[in-house]
C-alpha cells in the first residue's frame, strides 16, 4: 500500500492527493505533526518538506517530483503530454503555481491563525495525544507555524503583492486557452497544480478550506475571495474542482 505523508491543510499535499486520485492509485494519507515532521522527512528523503510518497521501497518528496515519478511508473491517466511543447508549457505553469502556492500559504495562514482555532483543530487531528493535550499543543503549533512560514507583517504584505501578479498572469493564460484547460483538451498537471494552490482562498467545497457560512472571516480575505471568484481564473478553478476532483481518500488523513 502506498502512503502519502502529509499535512491535511497543505495545498501542496492537496496537489499530491489529487495526483494520486487522478491516476486512480490506492494510498493512505498519513498525517505528520508540523515541526516534528522535519526529522522524519530528513531521515527518509534527505530534505525537510512534505508531501512525501512512499511507494514500496521508493520514497519521493515534493508534489511535482511525485507527479513525474508516478507518470513514469504508472503511465495510465498521464499528467503530462508526450508532445514536447505541451509538456514544457505544463511544467512552466506548474512552476508558476509553486511560486503562487508559497505566497498563498503565507497570506492565507496569516489570516487563518488570527481568525480562530479551526485551522489548529485540523492540524492536531481528531484524536491522539495532540488532541488530548490541546490546551498545550495549540499554542505550540501556532508558534511553530508562525515562525516556520515567516508570518510577519512585512513578508505577508509582500506575498499578497506577488500573489496578485501571479493571479493576473494565470488569469490571462486561462483566457487565452478559452477557459477550459491550461494545456490541451483534458486535465493534467498544470490544472491540478493551479487549482490546488488557489483552493484555500476560494474555500472550495469538499476541501480542508471549506467554511460554514457563519464562520469568522476577515474583510480583507472575504474581499479577495470575492474578487477571485469573479475572475475567469477563479471560475475555472471552481468548475474543475466540481467536475474533475474525484477524491478517493479523505483529506483528513489518519
Amino acid at each position: 500500500m502506498r502512503t502519502l505523508y502529509q499535512f491535511p491543510l497543505s495545498h501542496f499535499c492537496e496537489k499530491a492527493r489529487w495526483i494520486l486520485d487522478h491516476k486512480e492509485l490506492e494510498y493512505v494519507a498519513q498525517n505528520l505533526m508540523p515541526g516534528v515532521h522535519r526529522a522524519f522527512a530528513q531521515l527518509k528523503t534527505g530534505q525537510n518538506k512534505l508531501p512525501i510518497l512512499r511507494d514500496g521501497d521508493m520514497w519521493v518528496a515534493d508534489s511535482t517530483q511525485i507527479a513525474l515519478y508516478l507518470d513514469e511508473k504508472y503511465p495510465e491517466h498521464s499528467l503530462l503530454r508526450t508532445d514536447s511543447q505541451l509538456r514544457t508549457r505544463a511544467l512552466e505553469i506548474n512552476a508558476l503555481s509553486i511560486e503562487l502556492g508559497l505566497h498563498v500559504r503565507r497570506w492565507g495562514l496569516s489570516h487563518a491563525l488570527i481568525e480562530g482555532n479551526e485551522s489548529l483543530d485540523i492540524l492536531i487531528g481528531e484524536k491522539g495525544y495532540l488532541r488530548r493535550l490541546e490546551k498545550y499543543s495549540k499554542p505550540i503549533l501556532k508558534a511553530i507555524v508562525s515562525k516556520g512560514y515567516q508570518l510577519d507583517t512585512e513578508q505577508v504584505a509582500d506575498s499578497k503583492e506577488r500573489m496578485q501578479v501571479l493571479v493576473e498572469q494565470l488569469n490571462q493564460q486561462i483566457i487565452e486557452q478559452g477557459g477550459r484547460y491550461f494545456v490541451g483538451d483534458r486535465i493534467g498537471l498544470a490544472d491540478i497544480a493551479v487549482c490546488s494552490m488557489l483552493a484555500p482562498i476560494l474555500e472550495v467545497s469538499g476541501t480542508p478550506w471549506e467554511k460554514e457560512s457563519d464562520e469568522v472571516i476577515s474583510d480583507e480575505f472575504k474581499q479577495y475571495k470575492e474578487y477571485l471568484q469573479e475572475l475567469p481564473l477563479g471560475q475555472y478553478v471552481q468548475r474543475i474542482y466540481k467536475t474533475e476532483r474525484n477524491a478517493r481518500v479523505d483529506w483528513r488523513g489518519v
